[in-house]
């Protein structure tokens, strides 16, 4: 996990953490499952207050990202979280709005649209 703060950011760390992380997450950088460092540690390596790192991942984990576990810390949410699952939609849904009004400036039709969407999926799957 790579999290690089800026004290000339309008936001506050806790929020660039939290943004940092739930890209990271939306990504595909970090993984269903995967580990996140410790509260304490993460405090450490970026040289902040442990309380700063607490609220980060408390947001996080209360907007379904990632998830505490007693004693062991904290994980990304798995992928079929219902939270995670709507943020990932809300994502191809954005994308998608700019592909189509690229697509009508390219004066592609629908099926134009459809028929290279399929390709890029079953390219994708193999």
């Amino acid at each position: 996990m790579h999290i690089l703060l800026s004290n000339s950011s309008d936001l506050p760390i806790y929020e660039q953490i939290k943004e940092q992380v739930r890209e990271q997450i939306l990504s595909g950088e970090l993984k269903e499952n995967d580990r996140l460092p410790s509260l304490r540690r993460l405090a450490a390596d970026l040289k902040i207050s442990v309380l700063t790192t607490t609220r980060a991942y408390s947001e996080l984990e209360e907007e379904g990202y990632i998830t505490s576990r007693q004693g062991k810390g904290f994980f990304v949410m798995s992928s079929s979280s219902e939270l995670l699952r709507e943020q990932l939609i809300k994502e191809v849904e954005e994308n998608l709005e700019k592909a189509i009004a690229a697509a009508r400036r390219a004066s592609m039709t629908e099926e134009d649209v459809i028929r290279l969407l399929r390709l890029l999926m079953e390219v994708n799957d193999e």
